[in-house]
């Protein structure tokens, strides 16, 4: 890491916390004591108000009340920012306007060398959903359901809420406490546990018309309502290991339920355990084309039969 490099990361390290030692920098950035010390006094030349400690370790702590200098980013920073957005344009994502702001804000600090750096790369690079012919780092093309910003806000203070859904000609209420919010082929999709029945259900954001805290009186205790998920969570009737390709595949992309568990030091092999409803056609045939798409570098210890033929077609597995 180059000294400048360096001194910038240090500098939001230090802005980051109440109080360091040298011991913590030595550790933190793999440098020896003597380069410690002379980073920090660059730092404090700089006008970060660092004030020392008596003691072995050398403690700092920044002086309350004080103005920090500013910090600024590197290069190759700026480029990780401006590709990120790239990146994820098009996927429904929440705080979109935000995301604007930010990129005007830092669209105006940087140099101009910088800006044509990022320009070049904005005609270069084309992720999925890019407009070819209208490549806008700024183009805010794909805004997400309104409820879904506001979902995020509140459950941030609470995650108790009652969801209004709009369910084909049906509007229905659910109270729910939210376990999880899923982010997949740029839809987002709730699961909660439904208060009243006692059981998990997943709600696609897209029907979401209103949400509100619910009532404080009919509440059940996070705790118990995380013993009955993990007591109805359904039995596993899939278990596969498997090889450093099927690794390498699965990372490309896998269902949101499903993880897998190394089972070297060098992950290049891993098992996989997952239970697959077999009665819901769609999902069935979904799973499928993943286990498809996985290919046949892995061996199946256990799979439902209904599972087994169509996969068979695709490619040969060795049962264990």
């Amino acid at each position: 890491m180059k000294k400048v490099e360096r001194i910038n990361i240090m500098m939001r390290y230090i802005n980051n916390r109440a109080h360091f030692t040298i011991s913590e920098i030595m550790r933190e950035f793999n440098i020896s004591r003597s380069t410690a010390v002379r980073d920090i006094r660059e730092i404090e030349s700089m006008g970060m108000p660092l004030v020392s400690e008596a003691g072995r370790d050398g403690g700092y702590f920044v002086m309350h009340n004080s103005v920090l200098p500013e910090v600024r980013f590197t290069d190759y920073e700026v480029k990780a920012l401006f590709i990120a957005f790239m990146a994820t344009r098009n996927q429904q994502l929440p705080y979109l306007k935000s995301r604007q702001s930010i990129a005007e804000k830092l669209l105006s600090l940087i140099s101009q060398s910088q800006q044509d750096d990022l320009i070049l790369l904005n005609q270069l690079l084309l992720f999925e959903g890019t407009n070819p012919h209208n490549p806008d780092l700024l183009d805010l093309s794909d805004l997400p359901h309104p409820m879904v910003e506001t979902l995020f806000q509140m459950l941030l203070f609470d995650r108790y809420l009652t969801l209004t859904i709009q369910e084909e000609k049906n509007i229905k209420s659910y109270s729910i406490y939210l376990l999880h919010l899923h982010h997949e082929r740029s839809f987002w999709i709730i699961e909660g546990f439904d208060l009243k029945e006692e059981k998990k259900r997943t709600f696609p954001a897209d029907q979401l018309i209103d949400v509100k805290p619910y009532s404080p009186r009919k509440r059940i205790r996070e705790k118990e309502i995380l013993e009955k998920v993990n007591r109805s969570k359904e039995p596993i009737n899939l278990v596969l290991d498997l090889g450093p390709k099927a690794i390498a595949q699965y990372k490309k992309y896998h269902p949101l339920i499903v993880s897998i568990a190394y089972t070297n030091p060098y992950q290049t092999t891993a098992v996989l355990e997952t239970f697959v409803n077999v009665h819901k056609p769609e999902e069935l045939t979904e799973f499928i084309n993943w286990l498809l798409f996985l290919g046949g570098d892995l061996n199946v210890r256990e799979m439902p039969e209904e599972m087994v033929h169509e996969v068979q077609k695709g490619w040969h597995f060795n049962s264990i």
